[in-house]
């Protein structure tokens, strides 16, 4: 009897056990389990509607932007497709230009042999004339066309405006280089607008040199030439007087306009003689001579006011300040 007594004894405490093995093999696994996923879970528990409207909010911003950008890049892409007009235009005109110019030469170098000729024939005839006639000197001015080319230095003052520019511009041209051919050889030359403005920034307040190839370049710039214009000679003739004005200089300006728009005559004349030095023999040091372009006498009668005026101030001033004025018939 003893003996069953343990064996009972020693199955109920294995079975105990056992028991209390399970249990702390659970509450062992919970103290193990991390117990901050909680928080986690309440938190992706949080509702995210701040979140979207946040998210929405950028994307409105982001279309905003978009809807900006792509107004930029029409204005782009229009304003693009005018500079390729304008490029294609320059380089049809550049190549007109060379065209002319390639023309030019070819009839330079025909017109260099003419030229050799008549000035060899010219020379003969100027000798043979000097021994018959027994001339000692010969006479220090002369004159084509009832205008004097004495001159060592000449200013050209070109008005710019849009009736010259559009209308005139090939006689103008025509007659620059008419007006050079007088002068084969000069020690300066310049070229202004009717504003003052020089053809050449590099040049601005002193002489050109005058050779062949210069002469070239300026009538090359010239036929695109077109800085702005008030359709009055009077501020180019102040500037040129008092920039280029030398007492050891004779300087000749030329003016090749078609209309004045100023306010008074009388005060430009006025004032310009009051800038003209004179000579000893009280004759103004610089020569001022004018071409007429008849362009706005195409219009109708009350139309040609600007022109009538233009006419009679470079007439005065011309006679005023020893030179000559010249009104054509024709502008074309």
């Amino acid at each position: 009897m003893r003996k069953k007594n343990r064996e009972a004894e020693v199955f109920s405490i294995a079975f105990l056990d056992v028991i209390t093995c399970g249990f702390g093999a659970i509450i062992l696994l919970l103290m193990i389990a991390k117990t901050g996923d909680l928080p986690v879970l309440e938190e992706s528990s949080k509702p995210l509607e701040g979140v979207v409207k946040e998210l929405q909010k950028q994307l409105f911003d982001i279309r905003g932007e978009t809807r900006i950008f792509n107004r930029e890049l029409n204005a782009k892409q229009e304003q693009l497709f005018i500079w390729e007009k304008r490029i294609a235009s320059l380089r049809r005109e550049l190549a007109n230009v060379m065209d002319e110019y390639s023309s030019l030469e070819r009839e330079t170098s025909v017109n260099s042999i003419i030229k050799g000729e008549l000035e060899l024939a010219l020379q003969q005839l100027a000798d043979e004339m000097q021994r018959l006639l027994g001339l000692r000197s010969e006479q220090k001015t002369e004159f084509i066309g009832g205008i004097p080319i004495d001159s060592e230095y000449i200013v050209f003052i070109i008005d710019t405006s849009g009736s010259m520019f559009q209308y005139a511009w090939d006689k103008m041209i025509n007659q620059l280089v008419t007006t050079l051919d007088v002068y084969p050889q000069v020690k300066g030359i310049q070229i202004m607008n009717d504003m003052g403005d020089y053809m050449f920034s590099q040049y601005r307040g002193k002489w050109m040199p005058d050779t062949s190839g210069r002469r070239k370049i300026i009538l090359n710039r010239l036929r695109m030439w077109n800085p702005f214009s008030n359709s009055s000679p009077v501020e180019g003739i102040i500037r040129a007087i008092k920039t280029f004005y030398s007492p050891d200089k004779k300087v000749s300006i030329y003016v090749f306009g078609d209309e004045f728009s100023g306010r008074s005559i009388k005060e430009v004349v006025e004032a310009v003689e009051r800038i003209n030095p004179k000579d000893k023999d009280g004759k103004p040091m610089v020569r001022i001579h004018a071409v007429g372009f008849p362009v706005l006498f195409a219009n109708p009668r009350q139309l040609q006011f600007t022109g009538i005026r233009f006419a009679a101030l470079m007439r005065e001033l011309a006679h005023r300040n020893g030179g000559t004025f010249v009104g054509l018939n024709d502008f074309r």
